[in-house]
């Protein structure tokens, strides 16, 4: 794996076979902040999966985009948010995955070659798979999975996805963003059902505390409204660990 830095900006590449043109995806690229630490991340992306670091020591977690890769907002929240805290004194350790598939975003695809990357976090060496590994050897403290949902989908409206077992922290980190944020808390009694293969599913079946956390956008589309509304669910996610400050902008 691939461990390069700029600007003070950490990067590994988690999965190889990812690797795509995430700037041939107007809508991603017309929306993100175009400093010195975007091109950067957008270069690396050519070869896989970019995973930043930034900030140091406990607690450590790992934020994560763009799964499907026509769910535009989070993607772009993302990009944002490391511009916002690469020159924070953190509390704590933030690894951002902005664009889990960045061949699925440069196609503006839900899919990774025929694969729904959020029903095959189990299957062994997909993409999925070796962000969970990647988190697992990182001693990661809880992982946040950040989506868009269409009008008329599943679940088609704004909210967080948890879990009661066999991780209860992800009902309270769920139970935090929604308060803090007003997305619906939506929870599920056990992970893995039914939702299979999903990244919070088997973080949490893993005992890695996860969250889905879902902004209502239609499909390939995002506006700033909408990534405002992925950004907070981040920041909500972040201030839960007390990793940035509640007055924190």
């Amino acid at each position: 794996m691939d461990d390069l830095n700029r600007n003070n900006l950490e990067l590994e590449i988690v999965s190889h076979e990812s690797g795509g043109f995430i700037s041939a995806n107007r809508n991603i690229f017309n929306n993100i902040p175009l400093s010195d630490n975007s091109r950067f991340i957008l270069n690396q992306a050519i070869k896989g999966t970019p995973m930043i670091k930034i900030g140091e020591g406990y607690p450590n977690v790992m934020l994560v985009a763009g799964v499907h890769g026509n769910e535009l907002a989070p993607q772009i929240a993302a990009y944002n948010l490391i511009e916002k805290i690469a020159g924070l004194d953190l509390q704590g350790t933030v690894y951002i995955i902005p664009s889990a598939s960045p061949k699925s975003t440069m196609d503006n695809s839900r899919y990774f070659d025929g694969i729904d990357l959020n029903r095959s976090t189990h299957l062994p060496n997909t993409i999925t798979n070796n962000i969970l590994k990647k988190a697992k050897e990182l001693g990661i403290s809880a992982i946040g999975d950040f989506h868009s949902s269409a009008p008329n989908s599943n679940p088609g409206k704004e909210g967080v996805f948890c879990t009661q077992k066999p991780c209860t922290a992800s009902f309270y980190i769920a139970d935090y963003i929604s308060k803090k944020v007003g997305s619906e808390k939506i929870i599920y009694p056990m992970a893995g059902i039914p939702f299979k293969g999903a990244l919070e599913d088997e973080s949490n079946l893993a005992q890695i505390p996860a969250v889905t956390c879902e902004v209502l956008s239609a499909i390939g589309y995002s506006n700033e409204k909408i990534c405002k509304r992925s950004y907070l669910q981040m920041k909500a996610f972040l201030e839960y660990f007390g990793i940035i400050e509640k007055t924190y902008d």
